[in-house]
């Protein structure tokens, strides 16, 4: 089997979870956002109250004056799950089978947040071992769903000419070097189905002057 035929077959079986997660942000839910209201802690201190012990586990997300938030896990035979608590976010598992990091988040909760990350922010990803990675922002995508009551709606890019299906947004924003990448919807026009928001950062270590906002540009 060749690397582009696994690839499709794989992209083809995850396809459906991820048109699910494509509209899941959507479900109305009477809870309050709060955000990060009482402001962003110190990472020393925000690194050591999500701890756990656990290597390897992702266990907060953090950036500074913007966000510092614990991940939690999707249980098991579970990867449509979305925290429905503010100030969580939930990594997605099917994102790490492609040595990537999901970050999944209501836009009414702790998606709010997403709003407000740009290029050139750096991501620090904690664990619970105390292990931390770090990242820089590299690009922000708006996309429009052209039908925004469908799972398998197409999307149009708002900053240029540009249009994907579902399974070519999973493979723009989820394949491809080691990253992480933030995920929530847009709210716009009274219809809180009417686009998607995903942030990539990728490490900094990769990272060039000329890299911020051009990572997926071809």
């Amino acid at each position: 089997m060749t690397l582009d035929t696994k690839t499709t077959r794989i992209t083809r079986s995850t396809l459906l979870l991820f048109a699910l997660l494509l509209t899941i942000f959507h479900s109305p839910i009477n809870t309050k956002a709060l955000g990060n209201t009482v402001g962003v802690p110190a990472f020393a201190d925000f690194s050591k109250s999500v701890q756990n012990g656990a290597a390897d586990v992702l266990r907060g997300v953090y950036v500074a004056d913007v966000l510092a938030l614990p991940v939690v896990q999707q249980p098991h035979a579970n990867a449509g799950f979305v925290s429905t608590t503010d100030g969580q976010v939930t990594q997605f598992h099917m994102a790490a089978k492609y040595g990537n990091i999901g970050l999944l988040a209501h836009n009414h909760l702790s998606g709010s947040l997403f709003s407000q990350l740009a290029a050139g922010q750096e991501v620090r990803i904690v664990y619970g071992d105390g292990k931390t990675e770090t990242f820089v922002i590299t690009e922000v995508l708006r996309f429009q769903a052209l039908q925004p009551t469908s799972p398998y709606s197409s999307f149009r890019n708002m900053d240029k000419d540009e249009s994907l299906t579902a399974e070519q947004m999973f493979k723009r924003v989820y394949f491809g070097d080691h990253h992480v990448t933030f995920q929530t919807c847009i709210n716009a026009y009274g219809n809180a189905s009417w686009g998607r928001l995903f942030v990539i950062a990728v490490p900094k270590a990769q990272v060039s002057a000329g890299q911020i906002n051009a990572r997926y540009e071809q």
